[in-house]
């Protein structure tokens, strides 16, 4: 990987706009070094509040032995319960666009999935109705809250267009049990957090989402996690409002059931390699990483792909997918039981680092409780640093992590 040229642009990773731009080797090992993310995550341990250990940018060994020749920012943790009590953090996503509005470069968005109070009234599952800003400082404030009575619940799929306009996907419940999922939709909402149209009929449960933004054009990669496919919206954008000009069916055929855990089990995280035009698609039920190729032309289903990754020694229900810097994939497991049993789980709510190419690199844990990781991030925050954002579902928190080097 250090002798080839990377583009960031292949970066349209889990719940992040894509990054343009592209970085020489000889450039990035000046400001970026690419290495074992996971063996640089453990490093920084220390640093965490609850020891998650999310740094994005590993350094080389002869830097990573002495503290004086790099420098270590501290992780900035903020609780994301909004004033009307929804927890349960699926969705994450970095701001990328021109400040305006009540969102600014650098700002994060978190969408949460579950109500407020305890069982056996409260914490339902597809009943969370808000999006929490994150402030680079730590500070929070509410983005968005639904008002109407249909049913509704924030998943993961939750995404911002370089022209301002948010993304996020709706898998309701009416109790939080499988038995009563309503039909799933993708709200858009402008960048003020006011909501200008929800797309019903394209998507049946949108669980997650990438994004390949081309400012006047998006295509958005959609995963289903009800009927066990993968959608591509192809959309014009326009200060004014975005127009969906066709929805293909990608790839289909991923496994998909309920979960006493976790509701519901199928495909969720979306990294999107615009270099070679392939979707990867982490598979929770099937506990598998698969390669959709031509995903940005196909005009029919590709099936599943192929099985780029499997290691039932190191994946357990993988969620969300990302690039890092480094070309390697990233994802975060979910430890469902009916995908893991608990008997065979060494470690919990761990994100595992891995090539594209299916070789295992590295892991690590955010939270000792099983089922904590759900959505990450991740995004160049310039020459020499990167943000790395994760959510821990059972604290209720995101913890955003920055590393940087002279």
């Amino acid at each position: 990987m250090r002798n080839k040229e990377l583009g960031f642009n292949a970066m349209a990773m889990t719940n992040a706009t894509e990054i343009s731009g592209r970085v020489a080797a000889n450039e990035v090992r000046r400001g970026l070094p690419y290495g074992n993310v996971c063996q640089s995550l453990r490093r920084i341990a220390g640093y965490g509040a609850f020891g998650l250990a999310i740094a994005l940018l590993p350094l080389p060994q002869a830097l990573a032995d002495s503290d004086d020749q790099h420098r270590q920012i501290l992780p900035v943790q903020s609780s994301i319960i909004p004033a009307n009590g929804d927890q349960n953090p699926y969705g994450v996503a970095f701001v990328p666009f021109v400040p305006g509005g009540p969102l600014h470069p650098g700002d994060i968005l978190v969408s949460n999935f579950n109500n407020a109070g305890s069982a056996p009234t409260g914490n339902f599952q597809g009943t969370g109705r808000t999006i929490v800003k994150v402030a680079p400082n730590g500070e929070t404030s509410l983005f968005f809250e639904f008002q109407g009575n249909s049913p509704i619940g924030l998943t993961t799929a939750l995404g911002v267009l370089k022209r301002g306009f948010v993304l996020v996907g709706s898998v309701p419940t009416i109790d939080g049990t499988f038995g009563t999922l309503q039909p799933g939709s993708l709200l858009v909402l402008d960048r003020n957090g006011v909501l200008k149209a929800t797309l019903t009929n394209l998507l049946d449960s949108p669980w997650d989402l990438t994004i390949q933004d081309g400012g006047s054009w998006a295509r958005v990669f959609v995963s289903n996690v009800r009927s066990g496919t993968i959608t591509r919206l192809d959309l014009d954008v326009d200060p004014g409002g975005i127009s969906v000009r066709t929805a293909t069916e990608i790839a289909s055929g991923y496994t998909s059931h309920s979960d006493p855990a976790a509701l519901i089990v199928g495909p969720t995280g979306l990294a999107y390699d615009a270099e070679n035009d392939t979707l990867y698609v982490a598979s929770t039920a099937d506990n598998e990483i698969f390669a959709v190729p031509h995903a940005a032309t196909a005009n029919q289903s590709k099936g599943t792909g192929t099985v780029t990754y499997q290691d039932n020694a190191h994946l357990r229900g993988p969620l969300a997918l990302a690039f890092g810097p480094n070309g390697h994939l990233l994802t975060s497991n979910g430890d469902a039981p009916t995908v893991t049993p608990p008997s065979t789980q060494t470690q919990n709510s761990e994100i595992v680092e891995f090539t594209k190419g299916g070789k295992f690199i590295g892991e690590f844990s955010i939270d000792s409780a099983a089922g904590s990781a759900f959505g990450i991030a991740i995004v160049p925050s310039g020459e020499d640093s990167a943000r790395f954002a994760a959510v821990d579902d059972t604290t209720n928190q995101v913890t955003v992590f920055r590393l940087s080097t002279p």
